[in-house]
């Protein structure tokens, strides 16, 4: 077992454990750590815990140091000077005529490099971009290309559920969503209706369906004979919320709604 504290850089970034040293680090202090990017401020999100060998990535990285007011202003600092790279980086894509999109610029904490992230459809000759712009920042340069879904994560926005994008604010990694899940929740399959901002199926679909899936195994399946009581029929339609399904009877072929304790699945037999 290993003693690690859990330490997020970005609000809803993904969670990396470090080696508290014998530190005092307690949750929601901020913290000093190496990481293959370089030094980085950052939150300590989950206090000190054990955990398996299977569960860190060896070998475990020790807290630098303890977090203060001046590494605090030295982030803000950073932020700024961000935001000044930002329209640097802008001017000389345009000069350079590249067809690419600009989303975030971030500054390492120790200022060793300045990530510049994009979006574009397909790969981009930025080499002289970058020779640029080394040029004028005198630091390391890095591009690095994201998807639609990592640049409305960056930007963040409102859904169509009237909420901030769950992406944006609590969501550490992106799970694989699929339009089968759409299908299980008898969701409309209008991409409009069931896509985010970025284009791609929402992550929300993600979170109910383990319970659509283990209800759906006790319910039967559309076109399945069952018994009713009111006699044999075949069903429509299935509501897993209301745990009912829909029965057209066999005798009059009348449409009747049943809950899943009322019916039987199969014909009954007789020996």
């Amino acid at each position: 077992m290993y003693e690690v504290v859990g330490v997020r850089f970005k609000k809803a970034g993904k969670i990396y454990y470090f080696d508290p040293d014998r530190l005092p680090i307690e949750q929601d202090c901020t913290v000093i750590v190496e990481t293959a990017r370089g030094v980085e401020f950052g939150k300590v999100v989950i206090g000190k815990k054990e955990v398996a060998e299977s569960d860190v990535v060896l070998p475990l990285k020790k807290v630098i140091r303890m977090a203060d007011e001046r590494d605090a202003k030295q982030v803000d600092e950073n932020k700024q000077a961000a935001k000044n790279a930002f329209a640097v980086c802008q001017t000389k894509i345009k000069e350079h005529k590249l067809d690419m999109k600009l989303v975030d610029v971030e500054y390492t904490f120790d200022r060793n490099k300045i990530i510049f992230y994009f979006t574009a459809d397909g790969r981009v000759d930025f080499r002289e971009l970058v020779k640029d712009l080394a040029s004028v920042f005198r630091t390391r340069i890095e591009l690095r290309q994201i998807g639609v879904r990592d640049e409305a994560k960056m930007l963040g926005g409102i859904g169509p559920c009237g909420r901030l994008l769950c992406c944006s604010t609590f969501l550490g990694d992106f799970e694989p969503v699929s339009i089968k899940m759409a299908k299980d929740q008898n969701l409309s399959l209008n991409p409009a209706k069931i896509s985010g901002l970025c284009g791609r199926l929402m992550c929300c679909l993600k979170y109910e369906n383990d319970n659509y899936e283990s209800s759906k195994d006790e319910m039967p399946d559309v076109g399945k004979l069952v018994t009713t009581p009111m006699g044999n029929g075949r069903v429509v339609s299935v509501n897993v919320l209301d745990q009912s399904v829909q029965v057209e009877l066999s005798i009059d072929k009348r449409v009747t709604e049943f809950g899943l304790d009322e019916i039987a699945i199969g014909l009954p037999t007789f020996e």
